[in-house]
C-alpha cells in the first residue's frame, strides 16, 4: 500500500453511513489545531478515516512527522473532540501513512505557503 498515491480530502466511512454525524465530528475536529503550523488536523488532512459502530467511534489519524513533538497532545485532543461530538467512546488508531502537503484541504496549502 505504500506505493499508492496519497488521497487528499479522504471520504470517511461515516460520511456515507451517517452524514449528519460526520459533519458534527468534522466540525469538532476542526477545533484541534497543530500549534506549530496553525491549521486544524482536518485542514492538514491528518484525519484519514472515521467510522462509527453501535459501541464506539474509530478515528484513523496520521501525524505530519513521525516524531511530531505535539503528537500525543494532538491525538488526545482529537480523541476527546470526536468522542464529544459522536457521544460514543472513541479510539484513535495512529496509521503508518506518511503525511505530505498534497493531503491538505484545498486552499489550506496556500495558507501555509505551498
Amino acid at each position: 500500500m505504500a506505493d499508492e498515491p496519497a488521497t487528499p480530502n479522504p471520504i470517511w466511512e461515516v460520511d456515507s453511513t451517517n452524514p449528519q454525524l460526520a459533519e458534527k465530528i468534522r466540525g469538532a475536529l476542526r477545533e484541534v489545531v497543530d500549534p506549530e503550523i496553525g491549521l486544524s488536523v482536518v485542514a492538514l488532512g491528518l484525519i484519514r478515516e472515521v467510522s462509527i459502530s453501535e459501541a464506539d467511534a474509530r478515528v484513523r489519524m496520521i501525524l505530519t512527522t513521525p516524531f511530531c513533538p505535539y503528537g500525543p497532545a494532538l491525538i488526545e485532543m482529537a480523541r476527546a473532540k470526536a468522542e464529544q461530538a459522536a457521544d460514543l467512546p472513541t479510539k484513535i488508531e495512529l496509521a503508518a501513512e506518511m503525511w505530505e502537503p498534497s493531503m491538505m484541504e484545498e486552499g489550506a496549502a496556500a495558507d501555509w505557503g505551498f
